[in-house]
Formats: C-alpha cells, sequence, structure tokens
C-alpha cells in the first residue's frame, strides 16, 4: 500500500481524522483507480470532488467538445475552454484540483468493441452519461468485469442514483429491463435541466464511490435514490434483483456486449413514409419569394419567448393533434422546434392522425436559423 508524503498528509487531514477514513483509508483512496464515462453535468462534479478527495488514477472517457450552453451546469469546464475537448478541460481542471492525481483520457466514445478494455483496469466505474444505449453498456460492461457501476442521472429538476453491482445486488437491467421508445424521453437539451442538479447528483455519485473504495459506509446497492430539486425532497425505493435478468440473473441469455443502439431501437429500420426536410436557407428563400407557408411551432410558450420565425403559429406539442383543424392541408406547412427532433415526431404524430396537407421539417430546428439566417436570434 502506498504511504502518505507530508504534503498528503496536510492536504487530506480532514480525513484522516475520520476514524471512518483515517491513514489507511486514505492509502486505499490514493492507490484506487475510478473511471468517469463522460465529463458532463455528473460528470464534471464527480471528477472535481474524486480528485479532491484523493483518488490516485481517475480515468475519463468523453469525445464531445465544450459548447457555451453546458456552462451553466458542467463546472468543470470555463468560458475559456468553449470549442475545446471536454477531455482536455476536464484533465486540467483535475490537475488544477489536485496535481497528483493520475489521469488517463480515453477520447473516444464508448462501445461495445472498446468498452471492457477500457473498464477493466478500474476499481469502480462512474456513470455520468445522458443515453440509454451507453447505460445499458456500462452496465453490462460492469457485470461481465464484476466492477461496482455507480449511476446517476437528471432530468429538468429530479434526479436519482444507484449503485448497482452484480455480485451483490440489483444491476441497472433489474430496474429497467427494457429501454424507453426512442424519443419518449426528451434529452436534456430538448427538456431543459437546472443547473445545480447534476451537482447535487454528482456529489452524491462521489460520495457513493469513496464509500466503496473505502469498503465502509451503506453504499446504494439494492437502492434507488430519488431527487426532486423543486420539492426539495428525497425518496428511496428498494431494489431487488431479478433472478431472470437477461444479463446478470441464474440463466444469463445476454454473455458479450451486444449492438445498443439496435437495443435502444435507434437502429429499427424506417418503415414509416420518409418525413421531407426543410433547411434554414431554403426556408428563407421562399420567404423571400413571398410563398405561402405556414409555420407552425410546436414549442411550449417559455420557449418561444427566446425568438421565433416570422408569421409564427404556435401550437404546443400537446396541442398539435386536436387543433390540427387550424392548419390549411392546402399550403406547405414548416413545423419547427428548438434542434429538430420534436417536429420530426410530431409531423409523424399529424399523419398518423391522418392529416393530408404537406408537411416539412425545419432541419435542425429554430438554432439552424439562428445559425444561418438571423443571428439576433439566441441559440439555447
Amino acid at each position: 500500500m502506498s504511504e502518505l508524503t507530508k504534503e498528503e498528509i496536510t492536504r487530506y487531514s480532514r480525513h484522516l481524522i475520520l476514524p471512518e477514513v483515517g491513514l489507511e483509508g486514505q492509502k486505499k483512496l490514493k492507490d484506487s483507480k475510478v473511471l468517469l464515462i463522460g465529463t458532463g453535468g455528473l460528470g464534471a462534479p464527480l471528477a472535481m470532488y474524486l480528485a479532491a478527495a484523493g483518488i490516485g488514477t481517475i480515468g475519463i472517457v468523453d469525445f464531445d467538445y465544450v459548447d457555451e450552453s453546458n456552462l451553466q451546469r458542467q463546472i468543470i469546464h470555463g468560458t475559456r475552454d468553449v470549442g475545446r475537448p471536454k477531455i482536455a478541460s476536464a484533465r486540467d481542471g483535475i490537475k488544477s484540483i489536485n496535481p497528483k492525481v493520475n489521469v488517463i483520457a480515453f477520447e473516444t466514445r464508448l462501445s461495445s468493441q472498446n468498452a471492457l478494455d477500457i473498464i477493466k483496469d478500474f476499481d469502480v466505474v462512474a456513470d455520468g452519461t445522458d443515453n440509454f444505449p451507453t447505460r445499458y453498456l456500462v452496465n453490462d460492461a460492469c457485470v461481465f468485469l464484476g466492477k461496482p457501476n455507480v449511476y446517476g442521472s437528471v432530468f429538468r429538476f429530479e434526479g436519482q442514483s444507484s449503485v448497482f453491482h452484480a455480485e451483490k445486488g440489483a444491476c441497472y437491467r433489474c430496474l429497467y429491463p427494457e429501454p424507453p421508445p426512442p424519443g419518449l424521453v426528451p434529452s436534456c437539451a430538448e427538456g431543459g435541466i437546472i443547473g445545480v442538479l447534476p451537482g447535487i447528483i454528482g456529489c452524491i455519485q462521489a460520495n457513493e464511490t469513496i464509500k466503496l473504495l473505502l469498503g465502509k459506509g451503506e453504499p446504494l446497492i439494492n437502492r434507488l435514490l430519488l431527487f426532486d430539486s423543486w420539492k426539495m425532497r428525497f425518496r428511496e425505493l428498494k431494489l431487488s434483483k431479478d433472478p431472470n435478468c437477461p444479463v446478470c440473473g441464474k440463466n444469463p441469455t445476454i454473455t458479450k456486449l451486444i449492438d445498443y443502439e439496435e437495443f435502444c431501437g435507434l437502429k429499427k429500420p424506417e418503415v414509416d413514409e420518409p418525413i421531407e426536410e426543410i433547411t434554414a436557407l431554403e426556408l428563407k428563400e421562399r420567404f423571400d419569394n413571398n410563398e405561402r407557408l405556414q409555420i407552425i411551432d410546436i414549442r411550449e410558450p417559455h420557449e418561444l419567448a427566446i425568438g421565433k420565425l416570422p408569421n409564427t403559429k404556435a401550437i404546443p406539442f400537446g396541442q398539435l393533434v386536436r387543433r390540427q383543424s387550424e392548419l390549411d392541408p392546402a399550403i406547405d406547412t414548416v413545423v419547427v422546434c428548438k434542434v429538430g427532433t420534436r417536429s420530426k415526431i410530431a409531423i409523424r404524430v399529424l399523419k398518423e392522425a391522418g392529416y393530408q396537407g404537406p408537411l416539412y421539417n425545419l432541419r435542425d430546428g429554430i438554432n439552424s436559423w439562428a445559425n444561418d439566417v438571423d443571428d439576433t436570434i439566441a441559440k439555447y
């Protein structure tokens, strides 16, 4: 076991005087290796607090770049980091807190091809991802390798956390055997998130990680912690291992990593009629030619206040079908949302409801209009 230097004893003195940690516990942390999947809203506080706690080796997996919209919650990145790889600014942030930490950077997308090789040398995996394919991938890889998976997720004002360790209790699949249908759960970019929430859940994940490494306390194994930041309430649900779980049950049917995009329905063959799209520049040209168009913006009123296209008719997504009589099927309709995702779903819903008029999706949404046509509209 590693020894602590005089400087490290001073740095970690508030840990050392805790009998639950002490000198031996701090040495364990120094010898530990933790892998963080993602350095975004959850990964940022995770990385910072684990670095401050004296974790000897922190691995970080990320392939994204810092965007200005990240700065509201991803506190390891700063304004000067906009445009940089997140993995670079996260590494700098970790080192600025604790230069003694060994940072191993994996600037790549975690996949079925590399997950086992990346995860195998770490003691604990902390999942800070925001999509279902990667959550199932991380879970299955941790089950196969016998690693504890410290889970967290956030949306709008609510978050949850647990520890999935198949050798001692339930795994992620025991809780969520199947992913939700594609498009049913909006991303943070679509649904929004209060900035402090990932900090709270990320800190809970950091706390659970430290307990696991010390082998002390009561980790969230077989417990799901739910947090509502708007009402400031915590709830706890008891979990149990599913004996029929396809990956950690008595007779597993999944014995190797699979195609998780396909599993989550993101590679399902398109059987519906293709959705026609129009770019912001093409739409601008049609405006300039004074063509008859109806622009239907399905965003919520608080989003419309940020900016909207000319001659827009606002019909929130949830009201679209029952208000379809307000649309003129004799002219082209362009459906608009923030980034072009909700509007695609809205067009399919309209078609399924029997609407016969021509429908076009504004590719990349109102943000594309702000990028390519009108820079007075703020991107968000």
